[in-house]
């Protein structure tokens, strides 16, 4: 069956960056199937600067939320791009589709990404999940974001099979989710992992729509609601710490987790997952000490 490509971009005030996106994607050597935009309220010409585009761009398809998240007072927190990118999807006929991406609003791709990912999951059919990685702007320079390629692919650009996809039940409309989808794909017997070969460029910074030390307490509680032990998340608190504002940001970080722990935040409740993803830890700990053993 030929490979049939599905977008998805949840988008919301990103008059900035839309057009250099759209420029992106009309220039890759594979182009989607479908680009699906769909926007949350934007109040700053998104919207009108995608009905120029749609004009220009033939697999531009536009859509507009009908379920307001203005009074959130985290969007983030809310998962409010992850319900916008499934209103999308009850748009259309996703099994017209063979994979399913999204596509953040503020995310610059080469021009060969589509058609790089797409073969990755023609050579690997056991690949479910895949996506590149993310210069990030830090002062004048771009800086490659570094986590885990491995196992996790970031939220701002997620590929999934439509088998994969449909496995896990689609993604959850709750923090976290990005990397909820991921162990679900995993206990489904399907590989994640991103392509660092593929670099693309974010250019609104990391979890900073709400605010950056906000960003770091949101992401602190995310690691509660996804059952890591107290003692994995010290460890990640020190490493956050380094990040700008140094010092600040492992504070807001842990303080998220313990006041996600201390209201009792509502939680994957799911015993498979929690076997799991412990499981996971420990064998990334045995692994993390291995390597520290063999530095030494």
């Amino acid at each position: 069956m030929r490979q049939r490509l599905l977008v998805v971009s949840p988008v919301r005030d990103e008059a900035k960056n839309i057009r250099r996106v759209a420029s992106a994607l009309a220039a890759q050597t594979r182009p989607p199937d479908t680009w699906l935009v769909i926007d949350d309220d934007s109040s700053d010409g998104t919207s009108e600067i995608l009905g120029e585009l749609a004009a220009e761009i033939p697999f531009l398809q536009m859509a507009t939320r009908t379920k307001s998240t203005d009074a959130a007072p985290d969007r983030l927190a809310m998962a409010a791009e992850a319900s916008a990118f499934n209103e999308a999807l009850s748009l259309v006929s996703r099994t017209e589709y063979t994979h399913v991406s999204k596509l953040d609003g503020d995310i610059e791709l080469p021009r060969e990404y589509f058609e790089r990912l797409l073969a990755e999951f023609e050579t690997d059919p056991e690949l479910g999940l895949a996506g590149g990685v993310l210069l990030e702007r830090s002062g004048d320079s771009w800086v490659l974001d570094s986590f885990p390629y491995d196992y996790h692919v970031r939220g701002a650009l997620k590929c999934y099979s439509l088998a994969c996809f449909e496995a896990i039940g689609g993604i959850h409309e709750r923090l976290g989710w990005d990397t909820i989808d991921e162990v679900y794909a995993r206990m489904s017997g399907f590989r994640t992992r991103s392509l660092p070969e593929l670099v693309g460029r974010h250019h609104r910074p990391l979890a900073s729509a709400d605010g950056v030390l906000r960003g770091k307490a949101r992401y602190g509680r995310t690691y509660y609601v996804l059952h890591f032990p107290p003692a994995w998340v010290a460890l990640r608190a020190l490493k956050t710490g380094l990040e700008s504002p140094r010092g600040l940001s492992g504070l807001w970080f842990f303080a998220g987790y313990l006041h996600a722990a201390f209201t009792r935040a509502s939680r994957v409740d799911d015993p498979a997952y929690r076997r799991w993803i412990r499981r996971e830890l420990a064998t990334r700990a045995v692994a993390g000490l291995a390597r520290i053993g063999s530095a030494g």
